[in-house]
């Protein structure tokens, strides 16, 4: 993967990394044209709080592996809400109960959900 990969392909291929450990309802939201704080959300559910703990490792391990660091990262020790902060996109991974509560896509609803069911798994698209 190239560092200097553009923001809806990194939200892609973060998408493709949480789907490949069996993340559940894995969505992408463009959000560039609602707010400067980013320009994608990656939303993604685990079934535990270790998933959500695996799911935030896995990610940040195979960036990392491209030298693509996050700038931060919060809810490592709850692990029911872990956020990893690409700048340009921000992971969001969830215990289910969590995500129902803080309902992102609803928050963000204005935002333009993106087709990602080509890069996922046929179980864990929508």
């Amino acid at each position: 993967m190239d560092k200097n990969i553009d923001s809806k392909n990194l939200a892609i291929e973060i998408a493709k990394i949480l789907d490949k450990k069996k993340a559940q309802d894995v969505r992408v939201l463009k959000v560039d044209s609602l707010t400067v704080l980013t320009d994608y959300f990656v939303i993604a559910s685990g079934t535990s709080t270790t998933q959500v703990g695996s799911l935030a490792d896995e990610v940040e391990y195979e960036l990392s592996q491209s030298g693509i660091e996050p700038h931060t990262t919060e809810g490592f020790d709850s692990k029911n809400w872990v956020l990893l902060d690409y700048s340009s996109v921000i992971v969001h991974i969830f215990v289910p109960n969590t995500r129902t509560y803080y309902d992102l896509e609803h928050l963000w609803a204005d935002g333009e959900p993106i087709d990602i069911s080509e890069y996922l798994t046929p179980d864990n698209s929508l």
